[in-house]
């Protein structure tokens, strides 16, 4: 069984990646376009919709052999690129895993989830509105303060070198139509919870979930939002048990 991660690029993965690996898993962290370390850029065409974003997971989850599932993993923005993925390809999806990401139901629009989302206080982040897609980048202050409170200090150096201009590309998903109770609906969901999250809190991945159904959900009350930083082997404990169960 293999397991896909998304968020933030596939580099933040490695030290859970490291983990499961030891312990017999398959896991495959791509780098969705323009993110981690694919060439590609935000602008110049090269990611301009959320599908374009995306490719990278779909395209590997679509090379799945016959009759082979895989549990995806999305963390922070990566959770609607998994629910994407399992909208697409359900057949293929053992289970969606949410790890203090955004989850989207099957009633509101796409970007629902994003544009209620309780972040004010973007701190030193960089944004530019007038520009297709409209885009992101996570200041250094933001980032310390919001995602990397609670995490080791070279991963936070190193979070720095890696950052990129992103986007929640919510025009180009307000297009589209909600995601289908009959594919992304029907794929198992397992949540966890991040308790010290000070970006998407705690709060609202409750509310998430109150209005997404799910399989269950588990909880690191010590994580912040990068919890495969400030808490590497329970997240592996809680991904490892999730695909022992869904598989």
């Amino acid at each position: 069984m293999d397991k896909y991660f998304t968020g933030h690029g596939g580099w933040c993965w490695y030290r859970v990646a490291t983990l499961l690996r030891a312990t017999g898993h398959r896991v495959h962290a791509p780098d969705l376009a323009a993110s981690g370390a694919d060439a590609r850029r935000l602008r110049d065409d090269d990611a301009p919709t959320f599908d374009d974003y995306s490719r990278p997971l779909l395209d590997a989850v679509r090379a799945l052999p016959d009759g082979e599932r895989a549990v995806l993993v999305g963390h922070s923005f990566g959770g609607m690129s998994v629910a994407l993925a399992a909208d697409t390809l359900p057949d293929k999806v053992a289970a969606a895993v949410f790890v203090a990401a955004l989850m989207p139901d099957c009633a509101s629009p796409r970007p629902d989830v994003i544009e209620k989302l309780p972040l004010t206080d973007w701190v030193d982040c960089a944004t530019d509105e007038e520009h297709a897609p409209p885009s992101v980048l996570f200041g250094p202050e933001f980032m310390r303060r919001k995602l990397y409170q609670l995490s080791p200090e070279e991963d936070i150096t190193l979070s720095r070198s890696l950052v990129r201009v992103s986007s929640y590309y919510v025009d180009d998903m307000r297009r589209q139509p909600p995601f289908g109770e009959d594919r992304y609906g029907a794929v198992r969901k397992v949540y966890v919870v991040c308790g010290q999250d000070q970006a998407i809190v705690e709060a609202y991945q409750r509310r998430m979930i109150a209005g997404c159904p799910v399989e269950e959900v588990r909880e690191i009350a010590g994580a912040d939002h990068m919890a495969m930083f400030s808490a590497p082997v329970e997240l592996a404990g809680h991904l490892a048990d999730v695909a022992n169960t869904y598989t």
